[in-house]
């Protein structure tokens, strides 16, 4: 078996357009969640979001390319050339040995609406030629494969909020068993719109507080929902080989994956965690920490009654008694939920966490829930010599994902 490295980082998010910028966000407890700009919400019951802040797809994209992309591959294309030129990866590997891994939950939504109401409002004709390629959700691995001539296996994974934890688990295995030398893998969304937030609203899983500063509060006995959020974020996969053969910058190894299914509810996770611990747990063995090593947990941490309650369930069922040592938090309280971009920046945030010896905080944590118990670095960053690094991701559908990273 192939031992799998990270040698490149990409991330545009609610808190910063690049990794440096974003990682000091979350050290410093700088919050991303403000009122929606992007349209009126004067008939909304929620008024607040995660938006990407001061983003020029000009940087990455070709003016001319711009119309024909939808923001959630602009997202991607932007976080892409960075982890790709972090890694210096183009140049050498053979374009067959080279995948993409990118996923997205819902895809184009912003061209599907746009176009529905042009639609509406003026008939069939005036629908554009690149409706179809701008809206489907696997265009962004395609869009990132046409770009680095990535001719080896390409998989854009949709699992809900666990989209891009999939989309990285899955090409770890796939460099592990052989079928790639290095893999560009990661998640995008962009789905701050008029239709997803009054959807996400109706079937009630996002905050209605409109506070900006208490909206998403992780694990606070206050909480009572998610914050949307936007934004992409891109690993570069390598194996370990390769990477040493080629002098690449090595920024933690991938040790571990799980990926387990509720079978329970299309929203509501399992009351005692059972899917979600099933895949920390397996994660964790293949890993070689289950039992023991310092390990710090980014949560899934969404904010919502359910999902806390049920993640701290699961995590104490994994680990037992060394739960209460472990260091949990939720930087959704800074970023949002990113839907499926979410796994691919808490990857990002784990290997950083451990590459940097710093964990981030869940900030607007006031008031502790007697059913989360666990320390979830309330308010401030602190300095920890962590060995490794669990990521959790728990999506609509019941689906789970857990990627663990080792110190190098």
């Amino acid at each position: 078996m192939n031992r799998v490295v990270v040698t490149g980082l990409g991330a545009i998010t609610p808190v910063g357009n690049d990794v440096e910028s974003f990682w000091q966000s979350l050290v410093d407890g700088k919050c991303g969640i403000d009122f929606i700009t992007r349209f009126d919400t004067e008939d909304y019951k929620v008024k607040v979001a995660a938006e990407v802040k001061d983003f020029d797809p000009l940087q990455y994209i070709p003016k001319s390319e711009v119309r024909k992309t939808d923001l959630f591959c602009q997202y991607a294309l932007a976080a892409a050339e960075q982890a790709v030129q972090d890694s210096g990866i183009v140049g050498t590997i053979e374009p067959e040995r080279l995948g993409v891994y990118v996923g997205s939950g819902i895809g184009g939504m912003e061209t599907f609406v746009a176009q529905t109401e042009k639609l509406l409002t003026s008939g069939p004709k005036r629908i554009s030629p690149h409706f179809i390629p701008m809206m489907i959700s696997n265009m962004a691995a395609g869009d990132i494969a046409i770009k680095y001539n990535a001719q080896g296996p390409s998989l854009p994974v949709v699992t809900a909020c666990a989209t891009s934890t999939n989309a990285i688990g899955e090409a770890y295995r796939a460099i592990k068993h052989g079928y790639a030398q290095a893999i560009i893998a990661g998640g995008t969304e962009a789905t701050i719109n008029p239709l997803a937030v009054a959807g996400f609203t109706n079937c009630m899983a996002l905050s209605t507080r409109n506070d900006p500063k208490s909206a998403s509060i992780p694990f606070d006995k206050r909480r009572d929902g998610f914050v949307m959020g936007e934004g992409s974020a891109i690993v570069v996969l390598e194996e370990y080989e390769h990477a040493v053969q080629r002098g690449a910058k090595i920024y933690a190894e991938v040790v571990g994956y799980g990926n387990t299914c509720d079978a329970y509810h299309v929203t509501a996770p399992h009351p005692e965690g059972k899917g979600a611990a099933d895949a920390m747990r397996m994660a964790l063995q293949e890993a070689g920490a289950l039992e023991d090593g310092a390990l710090y947990i980014n949560a899934h941490g969404t904010s919502t009654p359910l999902n806390d309650k049920g993640e701290t369930i699961a995590i104490k069922k994994v680990l037992g008694q060394r739960a209460y040592d472990v260091l949990v938090s939720s930087t959704k309280s800074m970023t949002g939920h990113m839907l499926g971009a979410a796994g691919a920046v808490e990857a990002v945030v784990s290997v950083l966490a451990l590459k940097n010896g710093t964990v981030p905080p869940t900030i607007g944590y006031e008031e502790a829930d007697p059913e989360c118990d666990l320390n979830y670095v309330p308010n401030q960053a602190v300095k920890a010599d962590i060995q490794y690094a669990m990521s959790n991701s728990l999506g609509f559908g019941g689906h789970n994902a857990c990627l663990v990273f080792q110190k190098i």
